[in-house]
């Protein structure tokens, strides 16, 4: 079967939809549609789950895969479309460290026969795989690593993945990981991995100006859970400790982690916002987020930081995430809640190499770019092939707002590709986790939360 006919049989799921492109024209060929095969720039006009495509000859646009809402029983149909969409990768997409079809479809072949990981240390393992991408930038290094608030949830694999990748470039810098190191064990585990850690309170100017010179610095370092209440201490974290960062690192080049949480509601038939829409945070939370990202932008523009600022939503591995909360609701026949109908995601593994690989992309004015999945993903289509998965009936409680906290992926995916682990893999992977009581952090999410309050 042609690449073309796949196409018309992925075309042929969904009811086609007028859509509104926001201008984008650029066109990929059918060889080149592993690099972006969904599209999250896309508006659709209507709340049906649907695709809207367009031919003409072998070349494809943008706009031609974004499928609305729900994507998850689109996944297959784009397999096989990938895996007959064979073609080398092009210089380039070398050059950028890109997927070509041939490299995504055998990726997917083998992600639909592994069994996933088994124990936390195979998990740790794939969390800390480098992408071509970021061991393209890592090998411009000329100075060692440092890694602000390396303690967090994915702090630890993603300096793992910094050491690993230096490792398989004879790179003679180090990895340097800062924070208190209040959760027991984090620290040595770092240690083991060939972190070189360093126990600091950031808000200490006397600590901060004594860690090492460096002029590639990753910052990770924030407050969410717990702001209710101490909302003295989250804006003191995410607002005033950047500052003290940025005139720290002055003349380094700084990635900086934000959030998703920066844009408001909006409507879920329109996909989400792209890094130029306008920002409207809910709650002290995101608002102290937004703060953090004008003190950056302000260090940018008036002092001339070289900053790439990351607004992801949501990272998700095993133990931890959107799918995780959704799963271990299904299978203790705990109630699903529908308030917040839709989410994005993405492998917290590709999250971390896309933010080791923004080294490359840091600028003055500021380089922002949405992280996280190209799909819109149904809360209730999760749970239900979830419950599939478990044999499980689930339930839910509340019903689907019109609105909800989503983030357009169309500029990460142009460039680095679709994520190395697809959101059917995640699936998989998490359902067996969850039925063969794999290891939790046991930290839900509240990503239903609507009012911003953590």
């Amino acid at each position: 079967m042609t690449s073309e006919a796949n196409l018309l049989e992925v075309v042929a799921l969904y009811q086609k939809s007028n859509v509104l492109s926001k201008g984008r024209e650029q066109h990929y060929s059918v060889e080149s549609v592993g690099v972006i095969p969904v599209n999250s720039a896309t508006r659709l006009e209507r709340c049906e789950c649907s695709i809207a495509a367009e031919r003409t000859g072998r070349t494809l646009t943008p706009n031609l895969l974004y499928i609305n809402y729900i994507h998850i029983a689109l996944s297959a149909a784009l397999d096989r479309l990938l895996n007959t969409a064979v073609r080398g990768q092009t210089a380039w997409q070398r050059k950028r460290g890109m997927m070509s079809a041939a490299t995504l479809a055998s990726s997917i072949e083998r992600q639909a026969t592994a069994s996933g990981p088994r124990s936390e240390e195979e998990l740790d393992l794939l969390l800390s795989e480098p992408s071509p991408a970021a061991l393209a930038a890592l090998d411009k290094l000329d100075s060692d690593v440092v890694i602000l608030g390396v303690s967090g949830k994915m702090g630890p694999t993603l300096a793992r993945m910094a050491v690993r990748a230096l490792e398989q470039l004879n790179s003679p810098h180090r990895v340097y990981g800062v924070a208190r190191f209040s959760q027991p064990g984090t620290r040595d585990q770092l240690e083991d991995w060939g972190v070189q850690t360093i126990t600091c309170d950031l808000l200490d100017r006397t600590q901060l100006a004594s860690l090492p010179d460096s002029g590639s610095v990753i910052y990770m370092a924030g407050q969410k859970f717990g702001t209710t209440g101490n909302q003295h201490m989250t804006w003191g974290i995410n607002t005033y400790l950047p500052a003290l960062v940025c005139e720290r690192y002055l003349n380094a080049r700084m990635v900086a982690f934000s959030t998703g949480n920066v844009y408001p509601l909006v409507p879920v038939v329109e996909g989400g916002p792209l890094e130029d829409d306008p920002l409207d945070p809910v709650g002290e939370y995101a608002m102290s987020c937004l703060g953090r990202e004008r003190v950056f932008d302000y260090f940018s523009r008036r002092h001339g930081l070289r900053c790439a600022i990351v607004r992801l939503n949501y990272a998700v591995e095993m133990r931890y995430g959107v799918l995780v909360d959704i799963a271990r609701s299904v299978y203790a026949g705990q109630p699903v809640g529908l308030d917040m109908g839709a989410a994005n995601v993405i492998w917290q593994g590709d999250a971390n190499a896309q933010a080791i690989a923004l080294l490359d992309h840091c600028a003055a004015p500021p380089f922002v770019l949405n992280v996280t999945g190209p799909e819109t993903v149904s809360v209730r289509r999760v749970a239900q092939i979830l419950g599939g998965m478990f044999g499980k009936e689930p339930c839910f409680s509340g019903e689907e707002a019109p609105t909800a906290l989503l983030n357009n992926a169309a500029k990460s995916a142009q460039l680095f590709g679709y994520p190395r682990v697809s959101l059917h893999q995640m699936l998989q992977w998490i359902a067996d986790w969850v039925q063969n009581d794999g290891a939790s952090l046991d930290k839900p999410t509240h990503f239903e939360t609507r009012d911003g309050s953590f």
